[in-house]
This record gives structure tokens, sequence and C-alpha cells, in this order.
């Protein structure tokens, strides 16, 4: 969901453990950047589809990122991937020092 305007658009995500970053693209080819949410400004991780029954394409596939910022609803595109990426994401993010 979009920061400023809260609609939902498509992005493509790209998990760095070396640089412990999450990097977000407009594109598939992930040539268009659109931002980076670092994994030690990451304050909660967590997954409840009733909180966002109303606005989320899919809640049941849908978890939030919350850091000191700004709100990240990232919607999965299966119940596997939603799961490999909330470990993926607490793990670094626990690693770095956070929660």
């Amino acid at each position: 969901m979009g920061g400023r305007i809260k609609t939902w658009r498509r992005r493509w995500f790209h998990l760095d453990p070396q640089r412990r970053v999450l990097a977000y693209y407009g594109d598939q080819a992930q040539t268009k950047l659109k931002g980076v949410i670092y994994f030690q400004a990451i304050e909660e991780v967590w997954y409840d589809p009733g909180r966002v029954a109303g606005k989320s394409p899919n809640p049941r596939l849908t978890f939030c990122l919350k850091t000191y910022e700004r709100l990240f609803w990232l919607v999965a595109p299966s119940a596997e991937a939603l799961r490999i990426w909330m470990d993926a994401v607490l793990t670094l993010t626990r690693g770095s020092g956070a929660f």
C-alpha cells in the first residue's frame, strides 16, 4: 500500500541480507527502485488479517512492517510465500538488534 496515497500498487521486493535492507521496485526487472527499508528501522512485523480486511486485496496473505517512519502493508502471492517472507524479515530484524 502506498505511503502518501493509500492505494495498493504492485511492487517487487529484494531482500539483501548482506546490506540488511529490503529494497522495493516498481518493475519486475528491478530497474525502478522505489525505496529501501532498513532492518534496523523495523520496529514490528505482524500478521493480522482482521485489521486490513477492508483494505487489502487479499487479507489472508497480508502482513505489516512497522518502521520508525511508516507502516508497510505487504501482500504475498501465496500462503507459503507469506510464511517465508515473514520468517526472513523477522530473522534479519532480530539479528540487527531490533525488537
